[in-house]
């Protein structure tokens, strides 16, 4: 679980989680060339490496993240492209953060050519960050309902955890409010928000119940509209 490319002590857990899950979903979804929408850092172009043509990220000019990693300058409003021109999308915890989630679905569904396989990861139970542009949380309900609603058909809608994984990594976060002074200089915090994370992982293995997720992972297809 430990090691995960691009994570941090304290969110170790469920980046491992992330990125476990996106690598099987890559595995049969994600192909060609994929529009990486709200790109960012573009934190999963190694390990998706193997199975694109073309990573091509999108993100907007003000963003905080290094410029370097997008190919595209636009919004999850505006992608600036042709339409059907892209083989898969990825878009990863970015749906939160928009005011007008439903245009931003149809965004993508625009520029996906008819077949292709959208991949997202939303959020459930997680508490506010990126302030002040932190709009939603999604039930696996509102989700059908805005992906159907969008000319996408859900194949999979997958809970990544269960109530431990939840509320221990929520605690770790708390945790670090704290970590300043003594407790950084000998990484106490740090290493204590490793233990539960372990601790949790393992707990999780035993009760995934779904309704207590942190996030979903939604693989989606665009629908021939003919």
């Amino acid at each position: 679980m430990f090691g995960i490319v691009n994570s941090q002590a304290h969110n170790v857990l469920v980046q491992g989680i992330i990125q476990k899950n996106l690598l099987i979903a890559a595995k049969q979804y994600l192909k060609g060339d994929m529009i990486d929408i709200g790109c960012g850092k573009k934190p999963y172009a190694e390990v998706l490496s193997p199975f694109l043509n073309r990573h091509v990220g999108l993100d907007h000019e003000e963003t905080f993240h290094d410029l370097g990693n997008i190919d595209l300058f636009g919004t999850a409003y505006e992608i600036p492209t042709d339409s059907n021109v892209f083989d898969s999308a990825l878009c990863s915890a970015v749906l939160e953060h928009l005011e007008e989630p439903e245009q931003a679905l149809q965004e993508c569904n625009r520029v996906l050519k008819v077949g292709a396989y959208a991949v997202y990861f939303i959020p459930f139970i997680w508490h506010i960050h990126e302030e002040p542009r932190d709009f939603y949380r999604y039930s696996k309900y509102g989700i059908k309902y805005l992906f159907e609603k969008t000319n996408f058909e859900i194949i999979e809608l997958k809970a990544l955890s269960g109530f431990w994984v939840t509320f221990g990594q929520l605690f770790v976060y708390y945790l670090y409010r704290f970590n300043r002074g003594p407790l950084r200089w000998f990484k106490i915090i740090n290493l204590l928000g490793l233990l539960i994370q372990g601790f949790v992982y393992l707990i999780n293995k035993i009760d995934r119940t779904e309704k207590w997720t942190w996030m979903y992972m939604v693989v989606a297809k665009k629908k021939d509209e003919s």
